[in-house]
């Protein structure tokens, strides 16, 4: 506001509200056992003549993450300092972001297999990993069970054991049997 009186020129604060909304920057990942950083904020003003210049910032706008979860950056109202005294009227509005990291997909899945009917068990302890995989330097071990010395078939059964270190919370793992089948002797007995 600008008034004249007998030639003297007053200029006078704005008082009308100035919003600024600091909205968090957001990123998504998938797990990979590395720490993970979403850092920044963008910035919209209500009022065409307040300016990022007229603030000061002093928090922190980086968060940080490795395993799989959401990781609010929680940057607060509190953190931004209007420094211009011709705006008296301003408020900060923080819009959240956060960091997700994403779980893993793992499919194990053990061996399907088949051989002619000879007396003896069949059995194969292999187990495949496949989908997403496991991270480097994580991973299970296998107990597989599955046996079929008749003539017929049945699940290779196995159960699995996460390594030390290998976190379930940062994986989605699915397990499916392979199929063992023995078939009949067909030589002339």
């Amino acid at each position: 506001t600008i008034t004249t009186t007998a030639g003297t020129l007053t200029v006078t604060e704005l008082t009308e509200k100035v919003t600024v909304t600091i909205t968090e920057n957001s990123g998504s990942e998938k797990y990979d056992g590395s720490e993970k950083t979403v850092t920044g904020y963008t910035v919209k003003i209500s009022n065409p003549l307040y300016t990022e210049a007229y603030f000061t910032f002093s928090g922190d706008a980086t968060v940080t993450g490795t395993d799989a979860g959401s990781y609010p950056m929680e940057l607060k109202p509190a953190d931004f300092t209007n420094t211009n005294t011709n705006f008296t009227n301003v408020e900060f509005v923080i819009a959240d972001g956060t960091l997700e990291i994403l779980k893993r997909s793992v499919t194990l899945t053990s061996a399907t297999d088949t051989k002619v009917y000879d007396g003896t068990a069949l059995t194969n302890a292999n187990v495949a990993v496949g989908g997403d995989g496991f991270a480097t330097g994580e991973g299970a071990t296998y107990d597989v069970t599955g046996t079929q010395t008749e003539v017929g078939s049945s699940n290779n059964t196995f159960t699995y054991t996460l390594n030390e270190g290998t976190k379930a919370d940062n994986y989605t793992i699915t397990t499916t049997a392979g199929t063992l089948t023995v078939t009949e002797l067909t030589e002339k007995v």
